[in-house]
Parts: C-alpha cells; sequence; structure tokens
C-alpha cells in the first residue's frame, strides 16, 4: 500500500488549514490583496440580468438553458456538462460519487478537494511540488504518483501561478483513474491555453468557477465538464435544485460570445498588471512562483504577511497551503495604483528587517 499523508499539521491561529481560505483574511479597514475577485460589482450588463432573473425566483430552477450555453461554449455533448452551486460543490460531489483507493492530490494547491475527500472518509496522499524547480510538474512528481486512481491538480494552479503543459497533465490518463483537474482560474489566462477542454475528455472531469472573472462570489456558480459516464455519476449525488436560478442564468450569460470577449479583455489586463507586480517584487528581492493566474505567490519571509496587516494590507497567507512555510503569501492582481502602494510599504517593511 502507498504512504499515506496525514491531514496537514498547522501551527497558528487556523483551527483547519485546509478549510482556510482567502475571505477570512479580509476586513473592511484593509486593502483587499487576499480574495482574487476581479471586480467589486458585476458589470453593469450582467446586474441587469441577475435583477430581471429575479422576476422568476418563485419558480423552482431549471438549468436546461444553462446546459445548452455550456456545452455549446466548449463544443460538448449536454451529457458532458453539469452545473454545480461553485466549484467546492463539484470537489464534494466527487469525493461522494467516486472510492478511491489511492487518491493523490498534487500540491501546493486548492485545499477545498482535500478537504472535501477527507469528509467523505478518503484518505489523501500528497505529491509536493518543489519551489526551487518552480513548482513544475517534473518527471519526478510523475513518477510519484504511481498508481493513483484519483489524482487531483490546479491549472493554473492555486496558489503558485504555475500553468502545466496540458500535455503533460493528459500523460497521467489511464484506464481505471480518474484526473480531476481545477481550471477556476482559467478564464484569466489569455486564449484559455492549456486548458484540458481542448481534446478527448475520457477520463477527466474538468471543474470552472465563474465567480472571481465575473465579481459574483456570493451567487456561487460553476460547473463541470467531462467524461460523460463520470459526469452522470457526480448527478446522481448531487441534490435537487441545489444550483440556483441567478446561478443558472449568470452561466448562460457568461457563455455568449460578447461575454467571452470581455472575459478575454480583462485576461490581457491581468497579465499586463501582473506582469508589474512581479516586477516590483523582483526588484525588492522578492522570489515569485508561476506566472499565470490572477494573482501572484511571493516568498516575502517569516513575519511579513502580519506586518503587512497591521499596515493596512490583506494578502493570503502562504502556510495553510501543503508544501509551503509562513515565508509564502499569495497576492491577489490588482490595477498598477494599487499594487504600486503595497509595493512601497513592503519595501519599507524589508528594509527595516535588514537595517
Amino acid at each position: 500500500m502507498p504512504d499515506r499523508t496525514p491531514p496537514v499539521a498547522f501551527e497558528g491561529s487556523v483551527p483547519d488549514p485546509l478549510r482556510h481560505h482567502g475571505d477570512a483574511e479580509v476586513s473592511d479597514d484593509l486593502v483587499d490583496l487576499a480574495v482574487n475577485v476581479r471586480l467589486t460589482q458585476p458589470p453593469e450588463w450582467l446586474a441587469r440580468a441577475l435583477v430581471e432573473e429575479l422576476g422568476s425566483v418563485a419558480s423552482y430552477p431549471d438549468a436546461t438553458r444553462a446546459v445548452d450555453a455550456l456545452a455549446a461554449r466548449h463544443g460538448v455533448a449536454r451529457e458532458q456538462v453539469l452545473p454545480t452551486s461553485g466549484g467546492a460543490e463539484a470537489f464534494t460531489l466527487v469525493a461522494r460519487a467516486l472510492t478511491p483507493t489511492d487518491a493523490v492530490v498534487v500540491h501546493p494547491q486548492f485545499t477545498e478537494p482535500e478537504a472535501a475527500l477527507r469528509a467523505a472518509g478518503h484518505e489523501v496522499r500528497h505529491v509536493l511540488l518543489r519551489a526551487e524547480e518552480g513548482f513544475a510538474l517534473t518527471p519526478e512528481a510523475l513518477g510519484q504518483i504511481g498508481d493513483a486512481d484519483l489524482v487531483v491538480i490546479g491549472n493554473p494552479t492555486n496558489p503558485t501561478g504555475v500553468l502545466h503543459p496540458a500535455d503533460a497533465i493528459r500523460t497521467l490518463v489511464r484506464p481505471g483513474r480518474v484526473v480531476l483537474v481545477d481550471e477556476a482560474f482559467v478564464d484569466a489566462v489569455p486564449g484559455e491555453r492549456e486548458s484540458l477542454l481542448d481534446g478527448d475528455l475520457a477520463g477527466l472531469l474538468v471543474v470552472r468557477s465563474l465567480t472571481k472573472t465575473w465579481a459574483v462570489a456570493g451567487i456561487r456558480a460553476g460547473y463541470v465538464v467531462g467524461d460523460a459516464e463520470l459526469v452522470t455519476a457526480l448527478a446522481a449525488h448531487q441534490p435537487h435544485w441545489s444550483v440556483g436560478s441567478l446561478a443558472l442564468r449568470l452561466m448562460t450569460e457568461t457563455a455568449t460570445p460578447a461575454a467571452l470577449a470581455e472575459a478575454a479583455r480583462a485576461a490581457d489586463e491581468f497579465t499586463i498588471w501582473r506582469a508589474h507586480l512581479t516586477r516590483g517584487l523582483h526588484a525588492l528581492g522578492v522570489p515569485t512562483g508561476g506566472e499565470a493566474a490572477p494573482f501572484v505567490l511571493a516568498r516575502v519571509g517569516a513575519g511579513v504577511h502580519g506586518a503587512l496587516r497591521d499596515a493596512g494590507w490583506a494578502v493570503r497567507r502562504g502556510d495553510t497551503f501543503p508544501g509551503l512555510d509562513p515565508t509564502w503569501v499569495r497576492i491577489a492582481v490588482r490595477d498598477p495604483h494599487t499594487i504600486d502602494g503595497l509595493l512601497r510599504e513592503l519595501g519599507h517593511i524589508l528594509h527595516r528587517r535588514t537595517a
């Protein structure tokens, strides 16, 4: 039997590191660079559509139009699409529907999939990608996956920001194995390059989220696209009407050509803003992770997370992600003016520590 990874050991003020997320770091008196939602409110055209949908909420939700829109958007059959109440519900459905004997989570990455698997009684094994190797999916890491029958990986990965080559992830697909790919942030990648939805979906489940790009985290809108047999298995464990009318309308509206074009422009803007942040961090001598997400993983040093909070800046602590320690933080990409303010404060903090 393969070695099992125990639940994350953590010393600090977080009772369950796997359930800690950026929203817990935010308060009204802090500049929010901890949460990766792009806007402070939805675009006007989307807000109007959601307000219009309120006139129909006396009826039970019907996912037909949303499924049709998502299937058309990705060029797949309806049977390969399942709307979910955010990406988090998708991970819970996987944990309920599947019975893995050797579940591997490739870390550092978003911790909800592992939390869901453990809550359902499954043991979980870690494969840790290394900072000194750029958190890349190396041949050594691929070898450590071994004979796992469930592999969970993010692309681009939260929090490292690394975009793994789709071909490398596809090498994981084999009979008797399910490969679950969290693509919650791939719509912030220009052209959605390296998405696993561009190709054969046998043995694959791809989870998408709409809440970050469209500033609707409170609505909970996500979906799964993948192997039709696996999607059907997940659907069998989903409660009736778990995805509400507003979320379904959101899926329909954001799958249109005009909405996709707007998302593409936002991805291009993120690229420019992220480069500004990364250059500034490097100028301060701060190492960073990958460069393909609407956030940057930065090794600012021990105690800097708290010092930034004391100075009025909320960034996401890194030490609740398996494989990272307290020297790491995740910084959401914002406009250059906001980022310049963060960089100035970070520069002051680092200078005081070396003076």
